[in-house]
Formats: C-alpha cells, sequence, structure tokens
C-alpha cells in the first residue's frame, strides 16, 4: 500500500514540477521574433551579409528540411504528425521574415545592429516536399531524392562555405517553430552557410515531454541514416551539428552509433567518410552520464564537441528532478565514476572537447535562469558563429581557460568578449558597405 501511495505521490509531483517548468516557457507559445543581433555584427563594423549574393538579399530565408514525422498527406501541402515514422521526408521549408511591408534594407540594419526596434517576426510560409524515403529505399533508385541532393549540392555550391549545418531542435517544439530556428541559423551566417533542419516528431507543448522523450528515442535510427546519407550523397566540405536541449536526445547517441565502423574499415576511414566536424550542444538535456559514455564512441571522429551550460538553467533543473539524474548542459560531476571523470579530464585538455560556462554574471543582460541563451544572448550566439562561420577555437574566439577539478578544462567570456569577437571577424569578413540599392 505504502509503495502504490509512493508511486502515485511521485506521479503527481512529476505533474506538478512539468506544469511549473511549462510555466516557465509559457514564452515558448509566442511567436519567433528575429533574434538579437549577434554581438560580433551589431556594431556595424561588420557585415556578415556582404558575401551573400543579390537573390540571398531578402525577407525570405528557405532551409533545407528532412522529417521523420509521420505524415497524413504527403503533397503538394503536407500535413505532418507527431508520431514517428521510418520513413525521411525531406524538402524545402520557405520561412519568411517579417510581412510584406518589411523590405531587405530595413531587415538588413536590424540585423546588423543593436536596434531596440520591435523585432520582426519569422514565420514558416509553407513546405515543399520532394521526396520520401522508406528505410530501404535506394537513393539510385528514386529521381526524387536524386532532386533533393542535388538541390543540397546547388546550395552549397552557391555559398561562401561548403559545410551543411544541421540543427536538431528540443522539446516542446511544433514544426513551423523548429523550421523558423532553423532559418535564424542561416540569416545569421550571413546567408553563407547551408541550413538543414532535423524536424523530429516533438508534441509542440512541454505537456508531452515524455512523449518527446520516447519520440526522440525513436529518432536516433533516422539521425544516424540522415548523415550517412549526407555524407554520402552531397558535396559537403563537412557537416556540422547544433542540438538544442532534448535534440541531445538523438545527436548524442546518434553520434556514438556513426562511430561504429563498418568492418573492415579503419577509424581514419571512418572519419574521412562522415566528414564530421563541429558538434555544438546548446543546454543538452541528456543524462549527464549516458552524455559522457556516448562521447567516447566519437570523439575521435570530429573536429570538436563543444557544450555550452548554464549551471542555473530552470528548465535543466526541473528535467534533472524528473529523470533523477543530472543533464549535460548543467551537469553534476559527482554522478561519473572514476574511468569517466579521468577521459573528461583528458577530453577537455587534449581531445577536442570544450566545455563552456554560460554564466550571467559574466555576460551582461542574460537572465539568470536561461535556456534558449544560443539564440536570445547576443554574447553567446556571437561565439557560437565565431566557431560555425570560422572554425576558430575558444581562444582566438576570446573565450579564457579556466581549470576546474582535477585539472579539467572549461572555458568563461571575459568582461571584454563583445570586443574579442569583434576583432575576429573584422580581418574575415568584409566591412558594412554603404546602403543596399
Amino acid at each position: 500500500m505504502n509503495e502504490r501511495h509512493s508511486a502515485t505521490s511521485h506521479r503527481h509531483k512529476l505533474r506538478l514540477m512539468l506544469l511549473c517548468l511549462a510555466l516557465l516557457l509559457a514564452g515558448c507559445a509566442s511567436p519567433v521574433r528575429l533574434m538579437p543581433t549577434p554581438v560580433s555584427f551589431s556594431s556595424g563594423e561588420v557585415d556578415p551579409f556582404a558575401q551573400a549574393g543579390t537573390s540571398a538579399r531578402g525577407t525570405d530565408v528557405p532551409v533545407l528540411y528532412v522529417t521523420n514525422r509521420g505524415a497524413v498527406i504527403e503533397k503538394p501541402d503536407p500535413i505532418y504528425t507527431i508520431l514517428p515514422s521510418e520513413r525521411l521526408r525531406m524538402g524545402v521549408a520557405h520561412v519568411r521574415i517579417g510581412d510584406e511591408n518589411l523590405d531587405w534594407e530595413t531587415l538588413h540594419r536590424l540585423s546588423t545592429s543593436d536596434d531596440p526596434d520591435d523585432r520582426p517576426i519569422v514565420r514558416l510560409d509553407w513546405l515543399q516536399p520532394m521526396v520520401s524515403l522508406a528505410p530501404k529505399d535506394l537513393v539510385a533508385d528514386s529521381g526524387d531524392a536524386k532532386a533533393f541532393f542535388a538541390l543540397v549540392d546547388k546550395a552549397l555550391a552557391a555559398s561562401a562555405s561548403r559545410d551543411l549545418l544541421i540543427y536538431v531542435h528540443g522539446s516542446n517544439k511544433t514544426l513551423p517553430r523548429a523550421a523558423a530556428q532553423a532559418a535564424q541559423l542561416r540569416h545569421f551566417t550571413g546567408r553563407r552557410m547551408v541550413v538543414l533542419a532535423f524536424l523530429w516528431p516533438s508534441g509542440g507543448s512541454i505537456l508531452r515531454y515524455f512523449t518527446d522523450v520516447a519520440n526522440a528515442a525513436a529518432s536516433v535510427d533516422s539521425f544516424v541514416r540522415l548523415i550517412e546519407l549526407l555524407a554520402e550523397h552531397t558535396q559537403a566540405a563537412h557537416i556540422d551539428v547544433l542540438a538544442y536541449s532534448a535534440g541531445a536526445q538523438i545527436t548524442s547517441p546518434g553520434l556514438a552509433r556513426l562511430g561504429m565502423p563498418r568492418p573492415g574499415e579503419t577509424r581514419e576511414q571512418l572519419r574521412q567518410r562522415l566528414r564530421l566536424a563541429e558538434v555544438y550542444f546548446a543546454a543538452p538535456d541528456i543524462d549527464t552520464r549516458r552524455f559522457v559514455d556516448d562521447l567516447g564512441g566519437y570523439l575521435d571522429l570530429v573536429n570538436r564537441v563543444t557544450v555550452a551550460a548554464n549551471l542555473n538553467d530552470s528548465a535543466l533543473r526541473v528535467a534533472s528532478i524528473v529523470h533523477r539524474a543530472s543533464r549535460a548542459g548543467r551537469p553534476d560531476p559527482t554522478e561519473l565514476d572514476a574511468e569517466q571523470t579521468a577521459f573528461m579530464v583528458e577530453a577537455s585538455n587534449q581531445l577536442g572537447f570544450d566545455l563552456i560556462k554560460v554564466n550571467p554574471d559574466d555576460i551582461p543582460q542574460l537572465p539568470k535562469t536561461s535556456h534558449a541563451f544560443w539564440y536570445e544572448d547576443p554574447w553567446v550566439s556571437g561565439d557560437l558563429l565565431g566557431l560555425m562561420l570560422l572554425k576558430a577555437a575558444p581562444p582566438q574566439r576570446g573565450l579564457e581557460a579556466q581549470i576546474g577539478p582535477r585539472a579539467s578544462r572549461y572555458w568563461t567570456f571575459p568582461p571584454d568578449f563583445d570586443e574579442r569577437v569583434k576583432r575576429l571577424f573584422l580581418p574575415a569578413t568584409p566591412t558594412k558597405p554603404g546602403p543596399q540599392r
């Protein structure tokens, strides 16, 4: 009787915690607005759009998408569900910043300054589905699939960067919201990077968090297949990944699975085949111990793995209570055993793992409990772009090394970070030209 009462009491507590989390994240129901200009571009000294072609200078920001959501209707106007599917559905998400009254000159000004004007809404206009691949379907047998990957290559050829950036969104995200966030990434790289959104079936409500956890686990196979298809069928120089929040529950185990070579394949051959470069986890909502174990399976195959963590993150505080384990974006090092601890010390000093401490005490105007800091805060987004656009290591981006327990290393934002990261971009990005015509 007592055990049954304890279980019931625990379920009530979980519901209450999720309700509290829903209140904390109530802003997620509001429209997606253009994120604050990254500090690297906010002074007007550097124009990230200077290398963008004329066709990229507009308020429409199309991004590629791949989803493993089930479909009620495939074409011409797809209707996707929140149920996982074994199929990969691919196409183009047509996203627009602002309404018909917003012109490029105004958007350009808002995107290259700290102008306090209201940020325009970023919304998904429509989806252009191109192909639906069943698990055993071959690209060589599908004209639609070949057309999609040819489109990826065409976008890469027209881009200043030949890297492909995959965005894996977090929980509590509808498909339109996730596509809009991917378009933000595309926009603030100066339209210089090709962005592909992996739109896994989130329920779009924090009250469906456990559904999202289950759907994330069911999406790992699809993520693995996506990476393998992109590596095999595109000319991307490198494949980068940005995983936000619960997106880590897909990306981390997915990368670990990709870290298992094919029969007869060496580690170096696997590395060259996958061409994985930068992997960035923003506020990762995944068990810390699971994350560390996964990391050991793929760290040698990528250029760098970065974790950006706010130890005051309110969403991950609740998630750690719900899961009864700390999250990698708000880690508790005491949960690691001796072997895991030794690996993380070595990884942070020698193996290309960077832990960035996003401390609200160091960053002006960053809300203390922020979970969405990677796009809401100009300093953090400026650092992220320094990594993705310029492939700059933490000291080059202006971060400062700190020594943690057992000589582990982590990185912090110094008081003059805004000036440091601007200097990083100045020699690499053309200065802002005169008014656009």
